[in-house]
């Protein structure tokens, strides 16, 4: 696509303020970004220094960011098309291209140095291949190419708790691999239920999103299939022993509840963009299954720190 090549942007003769630069970052993502990496944080085992962990959470906030203005500054031309993306600063003109590039390759490069100096080059690596895999293979490459881009670039957004977890402990275990597998089949459900009453959006800027290639009935069968799948990955820190039945109880009830939801979902053949109140309760849903079961896993370590209860599946 041509005009993935060339970002353009009206220019605008006003500077761009504060705000702008805010927007870039994408602030309602970020939430969710600075949630499960602080959530990766303070449920991994052992202890980190309360300036450490702010420092480092962020520095994973500031990466997130920066890859978001890469983002825009590419897709900036798509984002003129739809409706839910116009208003940003680069499809309006209210700020320039290279003034987002610049900001975007500043806020990663700061925030992976920062990661490093003052906590660790293994968490600084993750979170360097977190924004490359965002900036680069997601939004340059598999987005505008494979409706599987949601499914092999949901691994951009996983990263978070992941390079917590290691902040904190310096390895590489089982756990924090098993959040990354959360946020990862997550994403599909997620965004799928998205982009079903977005389809026409994604269909006029020529993005192959999986309603848009592999019509309504295909995606809402990947949409139970992955739902199913999460489930499993989502229970596994309790079958492991990580976490005791605190977390594994809420867990269950959470996974049911998305299943319940996805189920109408998944058997419908087709709806209007305008009749889709089951895709938006599931999309609605999606967001806050995920911040209750991070929510649950730091609850669980807390209780277990104040020795409330015993640690692994059977305490």
């Amino acid at each position: 696509m041509d005009t993935l090549l060339t970002p353009t942007a009206k220019p605008h003769p006003m500077p761009a303020d504060w705000r702008d630069f805010f927007t870039l970052t994408k602030p309602r993502v970020m939430t969710l970004v600075i949630f499960t990496g602080i959530c990766g944080l303070l449920a991994a085992p052992g202890t980190i220094h309360p300036v450490l962990g702010f420092t480092a959470i962020l520095a994973i906030a500031m990466g997130a960011g920066g890859s978001a203005a890469l983002n825009q500054w590419w897709e900036m031309d798509l984002d003129a098309g739809m409706k839910r993306t116009a208003n940003r600063p680069l499809p309006t003109g209210r700020m320039l291209p290279k003034d987002a590039r610049d900001f975007g390759v500043f806020l990663s490069v700061t925030s992976v140095g920062l990661m490093g100096v003052a906590i660790g080059w293994l968490a600084a690596i993750a979170l360097a291949a977190a924004i490359v895999y965002y900036a680069v293979i997601y939004t340059m490459w598999l987005k505008p190419r494979t409706p599987q881009n949601i499914v092999i670039g949901g691994g951009s957004g996983a990263f978070p708790p992941f390079i917590g977890w290691v902040a904190v402990t310096g390895e590489i275990t089982l756990m924090p691999v098993l959040l990354f597998a959360i946020i990862f089949m997550w994403t599909p459900p997620h965004f799928w239920a998205l982009a079903l009453f977005m389809k026409s959006d994604y269909a006029k800027v020529g993005i192959p999103m999986m309603p848009v290639v592999a019509g309504e009935k295909s995606t809402r069968i990947q949409i139970l299939v992955y739902t199913v799948l999460l489930a499993p990955v989502a229970i596994a820190p309790w079958a492991i022993g990580e976490v005791s039945w605190v977390y594994g109880s809420i867990s269950v009830v959470l996974s049911l509840l998305f299943f319940a939801l996805a189920m109408p979902v998944g058997t419908r053949e087709r709806a209007a963009e305008d009749q889709m109140l089951p895709e938006r309760k599931l999309f609605k849903f999606s967001i806050i299954y995920l911040f209750a079961l991070f929510a649950a896993l730091v609850a669980d370590r807390l209780l277990e720190n104040n020795g409330l209860i015993g640690g692994g599946m059977f305490a």
